[in-house]
């Protein structure tokens, strides 16, 4: 099993971060992993995006030409990450700022408020690891405790104090999809 993820934002959103959450997921699950972070000059407000690979043997590449997943955050990634989805595949977007259409009809899609949920919890800054559950919820690859056991590492590292709000916010993209 082989599996390719695109995380892609602008800056600022914190693209980076939960790609390092998801990565970390995937390694806290015995799996082998490539992470390679993407941003411009500009960082923020600039496009930002990172990519995954995850497999149970070793990773063949980094760089795939297409992905299973891809989990966008603003407009301009749905724009520029749509034709990287592998047929089959499915896109993941925050539907607070990304409009609802369905341009293929060869991949899946999946349209979450993942923006208005972060408002909601009182920090938009949160957007970011309320859309890692709606992917886990979405995708069988992860496990939703593996997810949450890498927001306590990662983000435990550097604010303690933040956990709390990060665990409510895997938690209420997960559940969008409910499948607790």
């Amino acid at each position: 099993m082989e599996k390719n993820f695109i995380l892609a934002g602008f800056g600022g959103q914190g693209v980076l971060l939960a790609g390092t959450i998801l990565a970390n997921s995937f390694m806290n699950d015995n799996k082998y992993v490539t992470w390679y972070p993407c941003y411009g000059a500009e960082m923020r407000g600039g496009t930002v995006n990172c990519e995954i690979v995850v497999s149970d043997t070793e990773v063949s590449s980094v760089h795939k030409q297409d992905t299973d997943y891809a989990l966008v955050l603003n407009q301009q990634s749905f724009d520029r990450f749509i034709q990287r989805v592998k047929s089959g595949g499915t896109i993941i977007s925050n539907s607070t700022l990304v409009s609802e259409v369905k341009p293929r009809n060869d991949i899946n899609y999946v349209f979450a408020p993942m923006g208005d949920i972060a408002n909601n919890l009182g920090s938009s800054k949160v957007t970011n690891i309320v859309s890692l559950g709606v992917l886990a919820s979405v995708a069988d690859i992860i496990s939703y405790k593996t997810l949450k056991e890498a927001v306590e590492k990662i983000i435990g590292e550097k604010k303690k104090e933040l956990i709390p709000l990060n665990l409510s916010a895997i938690q209420a993209g997960y559940d969008v999809f409910a499948k607790l």
